[in-house]
């Protein structure tokens, strides 16, 4: 049997342990060797061993039950991997989660301080999936909601991820301060109506619009129609694909939803009379777009310009 002579204390991590005066078993010599440490002193009580990493050369305290039956781990080696882990991810690692040994505290490419699952890091190192900072993704839907007319409540009461609830503030001097579970795309997209003061597609205010969209083939073609948010139509409704180019050419305010459709389908009678030739079939665009009709070829495009002009010198859009 080995003994240690000299009763003192030893600091591990920040805490200060007795060393006792108690026998070392051989066989807890080899299997610590075998395992990745030195065994430097019995500490704290008759259960527990100060063992030296052969790796880092750090001290940790170890049950004996632990080094018998299993692989006892180095703090220093993990903190060193989740370090490695957390900077390949983009973050910066503080510290573990004291709490909960499968969370560490980390520091966000933009300054906030975030608690990650260390499974989550890791993948996120992998390429495998992203990591995003809540506080500046709270701003953001904030900023959403703002922009549109709306205030951003907090998380759905029924915990569905893609709701929110929100406070329609509206846009004249008066507080509307209707209460509404909202769809945080359908925020994104401005197709939002308060189900409290809004007076629907037919007398809302709305757009004539006209649109080029360029097929990935090269071809160009030009659509005319009418919506309540024409940007929203065309990124949210019509594109089947973000990355395809298209831009909106002109848009003429109209009173109401449905001056603008009568309008819209005066347009497009006039256009297939005199212009049949220019309709693109539906099987030429379908794979870019959500729509089956309405689309014309490019050279149109600066007739449709000029009966927008004409248009909105007529006085029919008030």
């Amino acid at each position: 049997m080995t003994k240690i002579p000299l009763p003192h204390t030893l600091t591990i991590n920040g805490e200060i342990l007795p060393i006792l005066d108690m026998p070392l078993t051989p066989s807890w010599i080899d299997i610590a060797h075998d395992k990745g440490f030195e065994i430097t002193a019995r500490v704290r009580d008759r259960f527990h061993l100060a063992l030296r990493c052969h790796t880092c050369a750090a001290l940790s305290v170890s049950k004996i039950f632990t080094l018998r039956t299993a692989q006892p781990l180095c703090p220093n080696c993990l903190e060193s991997a989740w370090r490695t882990e957390a900077e390949a991810a983009g973050l910066t690692w503080l510290h573990r989660d004291p709490d909960d040994r499968h969370y560490g505290h980390y520091r966000m490419p933009c300054g906030h301080a975030a608690r990650r699952q260390f499974e989550l890091v890791g993948r996120a190192a992998r390429g495998e999936t992203g990591l995003r900072c809540e506080t500046c993704h709270d701003a953001k839907e904030a900023a959403e909601a703002q922009a549109h007319g709306w205030e951003l409540v907090g998380a759905d009461p029924d915990k569905d991820p893609n709701y929110r609830i929100y406070t329609h503030v509206g846009e004249g001097p008066e507080r509307c301060g209707h209460r509404q579970r909202i769809a945080r795309a359908n925020m994104q997209s401005q197709r939002v109506q308060c189900t409290s003061c809004s007076t629907g597609w037919s007398a809302s205010p709305s757009w004539i619009y006209a649109m080029r969209i360029r097929h990935p083939d090269g071809a160009e073609f030009v659509k005319l129609g009418y919506s309540r948010n024409p940007h929203s139509r065309l990124h949210y409704q019509l594109k089947r694909r973000p990355d395809l180019d298209a831009e909106i050419l002109r848009r003429i305010p109209v009173r109401t939803g449905h001056r603008a459709l009568q309008i819209e389908k005066r347009m497009h009678r006039k256009l297939r009379q005199h212009s049949p030739e220019a309709v693109v079939a539906p099987e030429r665009y379908r794979d870019v777009l959500r729509v089956g009709s309405e689309i014309y070829d490019a050279r149109l495009g600066p007739v449709i310009l000029q009966m927008l002009d004409a248009l909105e010198s007529s006085g029919l859009t008030r």
